[in-house]
């Protein structure tokens, strides 16, 4: 049987990184956020109740998104991102679901930005928290993404800390350029393919 694991860091901890090793690897990994995004633009459904929650103009003429007019909305109430939620993650759950009876593989992985906060945790085997330092984490992200401290800092606080993250993680990789990163990979990789566990 299939072992499924989660990943899940804070902005700028780095588990697209680690996800992207664990590809390289030849490791199956499902993309929440990425796939979240694409049914947003493609399944009438999540476009009809959006439209109910946050107008006919949340997507372009074209029936795209307005990514920014959301992210604006969303982050700064609490009640408009738990009702989007609320369309959104019930769908990706079930394209999961679907993505998982078609893989042949010792372990998969399932990458989610709030893996813990959205209740898919409960879905994994096991689950791994990448952490890495905050002032850290605002500096690869304003590096990438050309965007404010003040910016990140807001939707960091949309995130649960590390410190809450911990207590549902299983283990915890720390990517803070010390530790070095894919020896961490590389043991879990073995240990799951020996035994089918993370430890």
């Amino acid at each position: 049987m299939t072992v499924i694991i989660g990943i899940t860091g804070g902005i700028g901890s780095g588990k697209s990184t680690v996800c992207d090793v664990f590809k390289l690897m030849g490791v199956p990994v499902f993309e929440a956020d990425s796939i979240a995004g694409k049914l947003i633009n493609s399944s009438s459904e999540i476009r009809n109740e959006l439209v109910k929650i946050f107008g006919k103009d949340i997507y372009n003429s074209n029936n795209f998104i307005n990514r920014e007019k959301l992210a604006n909305l969303i982050f700064n109430n609490d009640e408009l991102l738990e009702k989007a939620n609320n369309v959104i993650h019930p769908a990706v759950r079930n394209e999961f679901m679907n993505w998982v009876k078609q893989q042949k593989t010792a372990y998969i992985i399932h990458e989610a930005a709030i893996l813990f906060e959205s209740g898919f945790y409960k879905m994994m085997d096991f689950t791994i928290l990448v952490s890495a330092p905050e002032e850290m984490r605002i500096g690869r992200v304003i590096k990438r993404n050309n965007i404010t401290r003040e910016q990140i800092l807001s939707r960091m606080s949309k995130q649960w800390p590390d410190s809450k993250k911990r207590k549902f993680a299983t283990i915890e990789l720390v990517n803070d350029n010390k530790n070095l990163l894919i020896p961490q990979i590389i043991e879990i990789d073995k240990k799951l393919k020996t035994n089918g566990k993370i430890w």
